[in-house]
């Protein structure tokens, strides 16, 4: 088959596309053969040499597919081959086929596109997990979505739209019509202003129940001063930077709590359940209708790789950048 290896660390120009050995389903495993994956920015880190893939998975880049079942490994009940599926992965996204745990796999939603459905796995289940479970939100809590234009970020907002909850987001301005239009009731141009004191001001000065940040030190001191008394603060990825003095006092006074997450390196146990929940809570509003996963009007095939990581470096793309197989 053919894959994408990373010969090197370094920039778009070490991805290079191979004819590699196909792999083979073992137990409790799917054979998959991907019609389109989506990027992350975690494959931009892996390039770069900085988010190595667990060591059981396959080395090659991509966290999510979409494709058909090729096959059926030892003890795999509930799938038949030929199925529709979409894949949560450790890696290996940028192939032609890929060996999945039944665990990570979910039905494609009655009405989608491969491409839409590639689009739905890592970027979906990381909002629903972060938002939902890990931050706690709530039907009529106030939330601020940093990035939301983002594949994850545009998962965020109508997550949280769909919970019942007040969306703030920021975004740059050539994005803000765009995050207005998927329901964020206050979207913020983080270049012109200064998203905290917005907030403030649009809460009568009470702030945000639950802040999702992307981007890390540059937005610590200003996300302790949007977040209410009780506040909680979800890090997903630390883009801007890792290190930050922090004023103890505030966390005391204000009662906040910031939790740290991951998705890739989390157990198979631990996505088990999260594929579960997701699959039971939130699957059926794709096929409503209700929800439905944001593409850049941009897409690439897998030739076009290294053209797709520029792409995206440069922040170009409003939602989920494809790359079809």
């Amino acid at each position: 088959m053919k894959a994408v290896v990373i010969t090197k660390a370094g920039g778009p120009e070490v991805l290079e596309i191979r004819e590699v050995s196909d792999p083979a389903p073992g137990a409790g495993q799917l054979l998959i053969d991907i019609r389109a994956t989506a990027l992350n920015r975690a494959d931009l880190l892996q390039r770069q040499g900085h988010y190595p893939p667990p060591a059981d998975a396959p080395p090659y880049p991509g966290l999510e597919c979409a494709g058909t079942i090729n096959a059926l490994g030892e003890s795999v009940t509930g799938w038949t081959v030929g199925q529709r599926v979409m894949a949560l992965l450790g890696g290996g996204g940028y192939a032609e086929k890929v060996v999945v745990p039944q665990e990570s796999v979910l039905p494609i939603p009655e009405g989608l596109s491969w491409a839409e459905a590639a689009a739905i796995p890592e970027a979906w289940l990381t909002a629903y997990s972060n938002m939902i479970e890990i931050g706690r939100l709530q039907s009529g809590e106030r939330v601020l979505i940093h990035a939301g234009a983002s594949g994850v970020g545009s998962a965020a907002i109508q997550l949280a739209k769909w919970r019942g909850a007040t969306v703030f987001s920021t975004v740059s301005q050539q994005k803000v019509e765009g995050v207005r239009a998927l329901g964020a009731d206050v979207v913020i141009d983080y270049k012109q202003e200064n998203f905290a004191e917005r907030v403030l001001e649009e809460s009568d000065g009470q702030g945000v129940d639950l802040i999702l940040d992307f981007i890390g030190a540059p937005y610590w001191d200003d996300n302790l001063r949007a977040l209410a008394l009780w506040g909680r603060l979800v890090l997903v990825g630390l883009m801007g930077g890792r290190e930050v003095k922090a004023n103890l006092g505030l966390f005391l006074s204000k009662k906040l709590s910031v939790h740290g997450s991951t998705l890739r390196d989390r157990t198979l146990e631990q996505k088990q359940r999260l594929v579960a929940a997701f699959t039971r809570e939130v699957l059926p509003a794709f096929a409503s209708g209700q929800l439905r996963p944001i593409l850049d009007e941009r897409q690439f095939t897998l030739n076009e790789v290294a053209e797709a990581h520029r792409y995206m470096e440069a922040n170009q793309n409003f939602g989920k950048v494809i790359l079809l197989i």
